[in-house]
């Protein structure tokens, strides 16, 4: 869908109410990384989404194709947008975008492999991970990376591993190969 294209203006966001993302897309196209939280915002909602949504994701992809820097609010969000795509109540992906929503997510995989080797932040390599794994089709184990904190994570591991009993301070989780980092 292109930036003129008068879809945009009928679409929904999450809040079921229309929502226009082209400005914001344009200033994040830019570099202003501020729009995240708007974007946020009206994408998404307790788990509902709407064809705004969907017609977000292809734009966010071209754009972090494009970016030098490596935001988790991209990883983060596309990823909510694809697992509540699935959920019961939510709309489904208007037959018009199929083709562009898929072929953005054929991008995506190449795009966080960039980008994994571009940072070791914890947040922004969790999800970069959750959405390798909607990359693959693995709706589940996306959804549970991209939505687990650490916290859960360790507790987890904890319960069923006994994490801190069998493995040492090296195992936490930083990269004991990196300098300074």
């Amino acid at each position: 869908m292109t930036w003129d294209d008068k879809k945009w203006e009928g679409l929904t966001g999450g809040y079921k109410n229309p929502y226009d993302p082209r400005p914001a897309l344009r200033k994040l196209q830019a570099g202003d990384e501020s729009v995240w939280d708007e974007l946020w915002n009206e994408l998404h909602h307790q788990g509902d989404i709407g064809e705004a949504s969907y017609a977000t994701v292809p734009q966010l992809v071209a754009i972090q194709e494009q970016s030098s820097t490596v935001n988790w609010n991209f990883y983060a969000l596309i990823s909510t947008i694809e697992i509540e795509r699935h959920r019961r109540d939510n709309p489904p992906l208007p037959s018009w975008l199929v083709d562009s929503y898929r072929k953005a997510w054929d991008r995506v995989f190449n795009i966080a492999i960039r980008d994994l080797g571009r940072t070791n932040d914890p947040v922004a390599v969790a999800a970069m991970l959750g959405a390798l794994a909607l990359c693959k089709g693995q709706l589940k184990l996306g959804a549970f990376i991209a939505h687990s904190d650490f916290s859960e994570i360790e507790e987890l591991l904890e319960e069923r591993n006994s994490w801190s009993k069998l493995y040492g301070e090296s195992a936490s989780g930083k990269n004991p190969y990196s300098q300074g980092e």
